[in-house]
């Protein structure tokens, strides 16, 4: 009987059912459904996925697959999010050429009953940086920087 209630109190509750994905996506996502033709703050963009190892001046520890390299500016510093839509590894670098990733300040996951798989937080200056998506699976990445919270 212990060991009947053990083994319950280890199964995983089911998922949630989601009538719709996407349909009740907080206000600081709620660009994530729209499409925009650059990557900005608040911008969602759905990008062709790449050989990493054609992508310039990858970061170490860049994993092997289908990658994405995008440029984006930061004009206010705070906490601002990388949200994506499927597993990869995301690493952003500062600057034009070159350099070390940045260390994340966060790991987490979407909402419940949406695309995004996960959003990693970086503790941004003003400047310039690049975004590295590596180890896809798809052939095309959704992508989007959040505003700091």
């Amino acid at each position: 009987m212990l060991l009947t209630a053990a083994l319950l109190l280890l199964q995983t509750a089911p998922a949630p059912a989601c009538a719709t994905t996407d349909a009740a996506l907080p206000a600081n996502l709620s660009a994530w459904t729209a499409s925009a033709t650059g990557f900005g703050v608040n911008q969602a963009v759905t990008l062709d996925a790449g050989d990493v190892a054609k992508l310039p001046d990858v970061p170490a520890g860049a994993k092997p697959g289908g990658a994405v390299m995008i440029g984006f500016r930061i004009a206010t510093a705070g906490r601002y999010g990388v949200a994506l839509d499927q597993r990869g590894w995301i690493d952003v670098v500062p600057g034009v050429a070159g350099g070390e990733a940045l260390k994340s300040a966060v790991h987490g996951h979407g909402p419940e009953c949406s695309s995004i798989r996960k959003i990693v937080r970086y503790d941004l200056q003003p400047g310039i940086y690049r975004l590295y998506i590596t180890g896809l699976d798809q052939p095309r990445a959704k992508t989007m920087l959040l505003a700091p919270e």
